[in-house]
């Protein structure tokens, strides 16, 4: 029986271009070129990439500078140099072996980031830049080396990073060549092709941002719908809040996607973020507007109370006549009449049912109204004068009150109260 272990992830630590290097030393010897850093700037647009210089095998290699990048097999190159990138007449960078400086305890040479390092700046195509996060770069670039007396070094391999903080980045490399001045020599050179995209997981969370901002674009439109059915400002001001709320989480879900680009008109901000804040907007303006049809509604409606209330009590103190003597003193100053109050609703007929107050105020309502000269329907008998109820037999007195009455036939189903 035998058990056996696979540890995944063992070589995690082990230089990313070792591998590489290893290859191209027991292939094709000679100088190499690694792009440690790629900086993509979609903005400004341009690509920069840091290049380091490296010779692979042993008759190309500085003495004593072996272990570049984790490779024993690689070093510092030996000669002179010059680069051109993409064919400039100057170079733009320059390599001299004699200026590396050697560590006096080991006797190894010195890795001197400026003496061994250079940076190239490319202009970068981004007419793909408006599909973000789709948007997908091609860069395309020569680079020669020369020696001191200005002889083509070939250059074996160029290879660079695949992941940088918001692209992965493809690159393959191949061999070309150019024509001198006078067309009769051929001059080595390397190609480069960098691919430029975003990384699967920038992808997937700026469509969730996305589809989360929909989500809460048609949440404020359900808060309209809502809001058209309550009643009450308090039962509308949490759709209000809420509305608001959304408003401002908004744009920071659209500043939260991973290196967003500007508003500059991009697609995801065409059919996404541009349309959202103008749904929301609108649906928050119509949420204040409702607000403050609740108050008008609101106000109105207390001063109708207000008035039917001022209006009941001017009619019934209509009905007694004003108080004398030194509680006259007390009574409150009227405020002017209203149109309600030249109308008041007159009191209702007796019924078998009424008290002694309702029916006196009853017939005190019918006499007024024949001492003004007004009609009155069934007419007031002389002999039915008003008696004050007696407080004995209170309801003694409302029987034969109502039978009196009853009997005189000045309460009829027929009779007019008015």
């Amino acid at each position: 029986m035998s058990i056996s272990f696979a540890f995944v992830g063992a070589d995690a630590d082990e230089p990313f271009f070792k591998k590489t290097l290893d290859t191209v030393a027991e292939t094709f010897p000679g100088i190499v070129l690694v792009g440690e850093s790629v900086d993509v700037d979609v903005d400004e647009p341009s690509i920069t990439i840091r290049w380091s210089i490296g010779a692979c095998g042993e008759d190309f290699m500085l003495p004593g500078s072996a272990g570049v990048h984790g490779s024993d097999a690689c070093g510092l190159p030996a000669i002179p140099l010059r680069f051109y990138v993409d064919s400039d007449d100057e170079p733009t960078a320059t390599y001299d072996s004699s200026h590396i400086p050697f560590n006096r305890d080991t006797g190894h040479r010195r890795s001197i980031q400026n003496l061994v390092q250079f940076d190239s700046d490319h202009v970068l195509d981004v007419h793909e830049a408006r599909l973000y996060p789709f948007d997908t770069y091609m860069l395309s670039s020569t680079i020669r080396a020369a020696n001191a007396d200005n002889q083509t070094v070939p250059i074996r391999k160029i290879a660079t990073i695949d992941i940088t903080s918001s692209f992965d980045i493809f690159t393959t490399d191949l061999e070309s060549y150019s024509n001198s001045e006078d067309g009769k020599q051929e001059q080595a050179s390397r190609d480069i092709d960098l691919y430029v995209r975003r990384p699967n997981e920038a992808r997937l969370f700026t469509l969730l941002l996305f589809a989360v901002s929909w989500v809460l674009t048609h949440v404020t439109i359900g808060h309209v719908l809502l809001a058209r059915r309550v009643s009450s400002l308090r039962s509308l001001l949490p759709h209000l809040i809420s509305s608001g709320a959304i408003l401002i989480a908004i744009p920071q879900l659209r500043a939260s996607m991973p290196d967003a680009p500007g508003f500059d008109g991009v697609l995801i901000d065409c059919i996404g973020y541009f349309p959202q804040m103008v749904i929301v907007g609108l649906s928050t303006v119509t949420l204040l507007l409702l607000l403050v049809v609740h108050e008008f509604d609101r106000m109105r409606t207390n001063a109708s109370a207000s008035a039917h209330a001022h209006a009941y009590s001017r009619s019934s103190r209509a009905m007694w006549p004003p108080p004398y003597g030194p509680a006259a003193s007390f009574v409150r100053p009227e405020r002017p009449p209203s149109l309600l109050s030249h109308f008041p609703r007159p009191p209702p007929s007796p019924t078998a049912n009424s008290t002694s107050t309702e029916i006196m105020q009853w017939e005190m309502h019918r006499l007024m109204k024949q001492l003004k000269g007004q009609y009155v329907f069934p007419p007031v008998q002389p002999t039915h004068r008003l008696k004050q109820p007696d407080a004995s037999k209170p309801s003694h007195r409302r029987v034969k009150t109502m039978s009196k009455i009853m009997e005189a036939g000045e309460i009829s189903h027929w009779s007019d109260t008015d």
